[in-house]
């Protein structure tokens, strides 16, 4: 029974944005699974959003993370050895760059604008690992959100395409060294969605409708989509798979 699927897991879930981001649909996924959740919210204004998400998950923690501010991060696992004194997943998805290093060619991607998407993209996602290795008691997941943009060059996805080139390597050598305390660590790679994060890319209706059409199975992903395949990689049935990518694009990949 799916409602059964993850009883006693409990984790982590970062990068709600709203009910229609993709963190939102792992959530809920893994929530229907019968996983207990922590979640975060950006900040006070983005709280709101992220609540009504929260009252369908009855998550015993809500707190506020931006890992560029001192101490959140650690506010959250320290809330999370209290409540649970363990946990075995975490979903991290988040990913931020300056709108005018986003939009201009990689070429004139500032020196700051590049070290705030590679801070926030990618080493957050290490030092959560950090944070979480000590609660990881009996082993765990750990997963993040991709782009095909790491792989090979997308119009207009830019300097992304750098930063998330160098999460993908951080999961290969994050699962290298986890795994011989039984901690999996995967990247799901998420064709476009229409999502608050992904509109902030320029041309982004054009790269929609491409991938549409050129999807062998001539469709959009869905943020319940990756939160189907968020659950199998969080669930002992992939207790073997470490350091993948895991593509959920409708087959994009493989024709682009």
């Amino acid at each position: 029974m799916l409602d059964s699927f993850l009883k006693g897991k409990r984790g982590l879930v970062v990068g709600i944005a709203n009910e229609h981001s993709i963190a939102a649909g792992c959530a809920m996924a893994l929530h229907a699974a019968g996983a207990n959740l922590a979640v975060t919210y950006a900040n006070e204004r983005s709280k709101p959003f992220v609540a009504p998400v929260v009252a369908k998950l009855d998550a015993p923690i809500f707190l506020p993370l931006d890992v560029q501010v001192d101490g959140q991060l650690e506010a959250v696992f320290e809330a999370i050895d209290r409540e649970w004194g363990q946990i075995d997943f975490i979903v991290h998805s988040i990913a931020y760059c300056p709108k005018d290093d986003l939009h201009g060619p990689v070429s004139e991607c500032s020196k700051e604008g590049f070290a705030q998407a590679m801070d926030i993209s990618v080493h957050s996602l290490i030092r959560m690992t950090r944070l979480a290795i000590p609660l990881m008691k009996n082993g765990g997941s750990i997963l993040t959100m991709s782009y095909y943009g790491a792989e090979k060059v997308i119009d207009h996805y830019n300097i992304m395409g750098p930063v998330k080139s160098a999460l993908e390597g951080t999961v290969r050598y994050l699962a290298a060294e986890l795994g011989p305390k039984k901690i999996r660590v995967n990247a799901i790679s998420p064709g476009p969605l229409q999502t608050r994060a992904g509109s902030g890319i320029d041309h982004f209706d054009d790269l929609i409708d491409t991938a549409r059409k050129r999807a062998p199975e001539q469709s959009l992903v869905t943020i319940e989509d990756v939160g189907h395949m968020a659950v199998g990689l969080v669930s002992d049935l992939s207790c073997k798979v470490t350091g993948n990518i895991a593509f959920v694009d409708s087959g994009y990949h493989v024709r682009a």
